[in-house]
């Protein structure tokens, strides 16, 4: 199996990479299994104080992987997204490219987020005919009902500057020297904290998310699968990979 995702560990950072540029970072059964199982080490050493999950190429992550529609199973996508929430240790992202539809799911289940300026946001999943159903468990609960109405429905695309004013990310960089300054100056202060510290805090600010999650799971997993395997999703999935207008669209 091709490597899709990268570990490096140093100085108390685990910095976890997407690393599938040739189908923008999408995700595939493959990609999920080998970031759940990066993130399952990462919790069992000791020596990392915090994660920073980051991505080649230019996009951080494209959502699902539509070659594999009908194949992945909703609850595996719900497992990673809590795995994060859950993780006893902070998680920064790091995205200085597009994010698209599922890959929002992590950027909430992240405690911290930075974006650089080439950084571009879109809900896009309304347009193909299904809706944002997992991933709303953690971009929810970080975004003021306004923004989430209008860019849940529209899927429009906005920038760092919006993202951070809406509540999706912390920080908005002006560049890429910005960026990194971000995240390392987060990190600095994070390898100050105590193991049990750090866990515990973080507890305190997941706390009402995972219980909703854990309330809305299965139900919202369920709407996920009935929509992906309706006909107008096959309709919107084949229109987006050949690249043609799908049959509602109104010019």
């Amino acid at each position: 199996m091709p490597e899709l995702v990268r570990l490096d560990v140093d100085a108390g950072i685990a910095t976890i990479t997407l690393d599938s540029p040739v189908n923008r970072n999408a995700i595939s059964a493959a990609l999920v299994e080998q970031l759940t199982g990066h993130l399952g080490t990462v919790r069992q050493d000791a020596s990392v104080r915090a994660v920073v999950l980051t991505h080649t190429g230019g996009t951080f992550c494209a959502g699902a992987d539509l070659s594999e529609a009908g194949k992945s199973r909703p609850e595996v996508m719900i497992d990673l997204m809590r795995t994060i929430l859950e993780l006893p240790k902070p998680v920064i992202g790091r995205v200085d490219g597009h994010v698209r539809a599922g890959g929002f799911g992590f950027l909430g289940a992240c405690d911290l987020v930075a974006a650089g300026a080439s950084s571009t946001f879109a809900l896009t999943e309304a347009r193909i005919g299904v809706a944002p159903s997992m991933i709303s468990l953690t971009v929810l609960p970080r975004l003021r009902s306004r923004a989430a109405s209008r860019y849940f429905l529209t899927g429009e695309k906005f920038d760092a500057a919006v993202a951070q004013d809406i509540g999706l990310i912390t920080t908005a960089a002006s560049d890429t020297t910005e960026l990194d300054e971000a995240v390392a100056d987060w990190c600095s202060n994070l390898r100050k904290g105590s193991p049990q510290g750090l866990a515990a805090s973080k507890a305190l600010t997941t706390a009402q998310m995972l219980r909703d999650f854990d309330r809305d799971a299965e139900r919202l997993a369920s709407e996920s699968a009935v929509l992906f395997a309706s006909d107008e999703a096959r309709q919107g999935m084949t229109a987006f990979l050949t690249r043609q207008p799908p049959p509602w669209a109104v010019s």
